[in-house]
């Protein structure tokens, strides 16, 4: 513990060779504080561009509430819709934001963040069901007004966390990638056996039945944190 702050250990998975549009940012705040985010890049319209800007953003920007990290995006979407017209500069965002209480989410797009503990998981942002959550249907980029979403959750030790982009859920469904992340001793080895799975699939150019059967390919980045 550091200043009553939980402190945790954290990996990535990060693979950027299908179209290079993903961006993460791993930031210690100190005290075992955190931020952690993933960026997707909308292909074909600046995404590369879009997600490394607002991963520069929220990297030089001084965080010390929620309220600071909706400043940085609110800023970066008007600045690209401006240039792009919401048709380019496009990119999603999740961020999970750890100030020493509760863990904040700030999500716009459809990049999950799944909290673990012990046998039970629950995804804070991204698509549920099949669809986008209310609140995270709009990019960064998309539209004059950002409407982003808003999740808290109390944390323990021994919880897990995960922040990804969709190239690696639509290839590791979720219950697979909570199962691999409950049995893995450290982020990294989750890590190794996420990457396995989805190298695996991408040799066959399958997946299992509930996530269509066709491998999609796409760029994948992976946030796994261990408390």
């Amino acid at each position: 513990m550091a200043n009553g702050s939980l402190t945790s250990v954290v990996a990535t998975l990060f693979d950027n060779s299908t179209h290079g549009e993903d961006s993460y940012l791993i930031r210690d705040l100190g005290d075992g504080r955190f931020l952690d985010a993933v960026m997707d890049g909308v292909t074909g319209h600046g995404g590369e561009e879009a997600s490394s800007s607002v991963a520069q953003a929220l990297e030089a920007a001084n965080i010390a509430s929620p309220e600071d990290v909706i400043t940085v995006l609110e800023e970066q979407n008007a600045d690209f819709y401006q240039v792009g017209g919401g048709r380019f500069l496009l990119t999603t965002v999740s961020v999970a934001l750890y100030l020493g209480g509760p863990l904040y989410v700030i999500s716009a797009g459809d990049s999950p963040i799944f909290h673990l503990r012990g046998t039970e998981h629950k995804q804070l942002s991204g698509r549920i069901g099949g669809i986008l959550r209310m609140g995270t249907a709009q990019a960064i980029g998309a539209g004059q007004n950002l409407n982003l979403h808003r999740a808290e959750v109390s944390l323990e030790g021994g919880d897990r966390l995960v922040t990804a982009s969709d190239g690696v859920t639509d290839n590791v469904n979720p219950a697979e990638l909570a199962e691999f992340v409950r049995n893995a001793a450290t982020p990294e080895a989750a890590s190794t056996a996420i990457k396995q799975t989805i190298d695996e699939r991408l040799a066959r150019g399958i997946t299992p039945e509930l996530l269509g059967g066709r491998f999609r390919h796409d760029d994948q980045s992976g946030i796994f944190r261990f408390f």
